[in-house]
């Protein structure tokens, strides 16, 4: 493994990680550009589970007493069911125009509440929308390893606060990547090479939660949801170059 190799590998993690330590979600969408350029997509893909369940472990504590399960139940429940329905739709659709279309679907919710003036107070909704924007984000998470892009975005416009919305993010997150993890090791996708490659990201991706996690305990909900909302545009743009 050469010197550059290791160097992009330590650099997406680092990133994927403050991301994630962060927000609770970004790991793929952030590490997989920087990554495709020295691993190979399969493998890039496995590595970015392991890192993102690593991440998701590591702040686990920090938000344990924010998770109110009435709200994160509805979603996480159907995004476990959905991500095998993705990975079963994951020959049928062309990866290229798929991931165009959320790149699309990023720039420019990102951008509009980022127009927007004043807060949303409650969007409406129960628990059965709830259910469908979870299955959507399972689907998402087989499909192409962005799960919590979904409720992200719905725990914004249902105008959650800052430790209900990491708190939704982050379980439902856990949940289906620790589904994706499982998949990935059944199939024989976690490989030697996986394991040499994870073992140079895990220190950048430690990191990175580290670094990210200690910005998101300083953050008003204003300017977290302002900052997510930035970063969403950043991996909306990100994805979009790297699916041209």
């Amino acid at each position: 493994m050469g010197l550059e190799q290791i160097v992009l590998i330590l650099l997406g993690a680092l990133t994927a990680g403050f991301v994630n330590g962060l927000t609770g979600f970004g790991t793929a969408i952030t590490a997989l550009p920087i990554w495709l350029y020295v691993v190979p997509p399969t493998a890039a893909s496995t590595l970015a589970i392991i890192c993102a369940m690593v991440s998701q472990l590591q702040t686990l504590p920090m938000i344990w007493r924010h998770i109110r399960w009435r709200l994160a139940l509805p979603l996480v429940v159907p995004g476990i069911i959905g991500v095998p329905i993705g990975t079963l739709l994951l020959p049928l659709i062309e990866p290229r125009v798929f991931k165009l279309g959320v790149a699309a679907f990023l720039i420019a919710y990102a951008a509009y509440v980022l127009l927007r003036r004043g807060k949303v107070s409650s969007a409406p909704g129960g628990a059965v929308v709830d259910g469908l924007v979870g299955l959507g984000g399972g689907v998402l998470g087989g499909l192409a390893g962005v799960p919590g892009v979904l409720p992200i975005v719905w725990t914004d416009f249902r105008g959650w606060s800052k430790e209900q919305r990491r708190g939704v993010v982050q379980t439902f997150n856990l949940a289906t990547v620790s589904c994706a993890l499982a998949a990935h090791a059944v199939t024989g996708l976690l490989t030697r090479q996986v394991a040499v490659q994870a073992a140079i990201a895990l220190p950048g991706t430690i990191a990175g939660v580290w670094l990210g996690a200690f910005a998101y305990r300083r953050l008003a909900d204003h300017n977290y949801q302002r900052l997510v909302m930035l970063l969403l545009l950043v991996l909306g743009l990100m994805l979009l170059w790297a699916s041209l």
